[in-house]
């Protein structure tokens, strides 16, 4: 495989996924898990997975966009974890309750929990479609354009599908949405 230059500097093939291990292994688990049921095992399994074909990939053609192929993968790979296992099942909500969130408070760290789950029990109630790009958007951090490079979807599409999404949830959590 080719060296990939990033700021000027090049970059081997083993010291582009040691980077990206230590820049995206968590939120790739995260996003993963939420996908697959909370399924933090298969997750971890579906990341090994995204990149060892991270070093498989040319460098070149990846080049200003590993964050939104890393998801693209992580995404398909996770899709086929799921069709292959039950055709029928889709992704759970659970993910994110047990991250430790590191407040030296407990009561303060609870209550932030427990509104945690109060939000992802709402986003499991929207239609799939916006609860993956609300997902994509808050636990990956991509931008409109990346969601789109990951799901397939126009960037007005993206925007859209998040705006009515929030506009969903506030609305079920009873917050003014005027």
């Amino acid at each position: 495989m080719s060296a990939l230059v990033v700021h000027n500097m090049e970059v081997s093939p083993r010291e582009l996924v040691e980077s990206a291990q230590a820049n995206f292994e968590g939120p790739l688990t995260g996003y993963a898990a939420g996908l697959l049921g909370g399924d933090w095992d298969r997750a971890r399994d579906v990341v090994q997975d995204t990149f060892i074909k991270l070093h498989r990939q040319d460098p070149e053609m990846i080049r200003g966009k590993l964050k939104s192929w890393l998801y693209t993968v992580c995404r398909n790979r996770s899709i086929d974890v799921l069709r292959k296992e039950n055709p029928m099942m889709t992704s759970g909500g659970e993910a994110f309750e047990n991250l430790n969130d590191g407040a030296p408070d407990p009561s303060r760290a609870m209550e932030r929990k427990e509104k945690f789950e109060e939000v992802l029990r709402f986003l499991d109630r929207l239609p799939e479609n916006q609860r993956e790009v609300i997902r994509l958007k808050f636990q990956g951090d991509l931008s409109y354009k990346e969601i789109s490079e990951v799901t397939g979807l126009s960037v007005s599409n993206v925007g859209f599908l998040i705006h009515t999404g929030i506009k969903r949830l506030r609305s079920m959590m009873g917050v003014d949405v005027s």
